[in-house]
């Protein structure tokens, strides 16, 4: 793992020398970091070169070529100016749309969901132009937009047929324990019932609001299920939600609140106190 870095500490001044160890270590162990200072340096020459290692004989080459321009890659160096334009980005994407490694696909789809948080129209216009080209561009899409899906985007949310004015009625939210300490699993139930005379297609999701340290909530939303809902159909629906200590979130004891979202309108809400263990 140590030889991305080094290219990347060692290498910037020598643009060929470098792109070409890159192109042969990201197939053993990948680039994605080390490419970045290339891309903010050099622009267009080496997103060019990473045009290029799209059409690359092996996988690994052609999904760096992917993960590494993604605008907002996680735990990696910002791209600036890919996050306000992304279109330099959008003819890598159009050769891998079809790739035959999943890998490489969900690269795609990632690279899509960063572009999203700056710049959604471009993702919603490539969803109306990949619509069925196949089951894997339909799958980028899904994978790629739940990040406006979350947000509740009222135009992808009736892209993917959920009616956010269907009546849909959400009864019953009740929490199993509404006293939990920090490690333990918050349990909750709630009952759907569709209101509608015809057949209804529904996104479930909750949102935990989280206590900042600042002892302003947060809220992040979780996915339960995508369905189809019978005219007067009434479902049952019990989940947990982990609150055991994880390096990526910090817990802070106090009140906080669960949502759930159904079509991406907020529905019903109710609190639940954390404490310390």
């Amino acid at each position: 793992m140590f030889f991305p870095e080094y290219i990347e500490v060692f290498g910037l001044d020598d643009f060929e020398t470098s792109v070409k160890t890159m192109e042969f270590v990201t197939q053993f162990t990948s680039c994605e970091f080390a490419v970045r200072p290339f891309i903010i340096k050099y622009g267009d020459k080496m997103l060019g070169r990473m045009l290029e290692w799209s059409l690359h004989e092996n996988d690994m080459v052609r999904r760096l070529a992917s993960e590494g321009s993604r605008p907002r890659l996680p735990w990696a160096m910002a791209l600036p100016a890919l996050k306000s334009n992304p279109t330099p980005i959008l003819p890598i994407l159009e050769n891998l749309k079809n790739d035959t490694s999943e890998w490489v696909r969900k690269s795609v789809a990632n690279n899509l969901n960063d572009i999203s948080k700056d710049n959604p129209d471009v993702v919603k216009a490539i969803a109306k132009k990949w619509k069925g080209v196949s089951k894997e561009t339909d799958w980028i899409i899904k994978h790629a937009c739940r990040t406006l899906l979350k947000q509740g985007d009222e135009e992808v949310l009736a892209y993917f047929n959920h009616n956010k004015t269907g009546k849909v009625e959400v009864a019953n939210l009740k929490v199993t324990n509404p006293e939990l300490k920090i490690g333990e699993d918050l349990f909750f139930t709630f009952t759907l019932q569709n209101r509608e005379r015809t057949p209804q297609n529904i996104r479930i999701e909750y949102g935990i609001y989280y206590m900042k340290q600042n002892r302003s909530l947060s809220r992040k939303i979780y996915k339960i299920s995508e369905r189809e809902l019978q005219p007067d159909e009434k479902i049952d629906i019990s989940r947990k939600q982990s609150f055991r200590i994880i390096t990526t979130r910090k817990f802070y004891v106090g009140e906080h609140k669960l949502s759930i979202i159904i079509n991406g309108r907020e529905q019903m809400i109710t609190e639940f106190e954390l404490s310390a263990d």
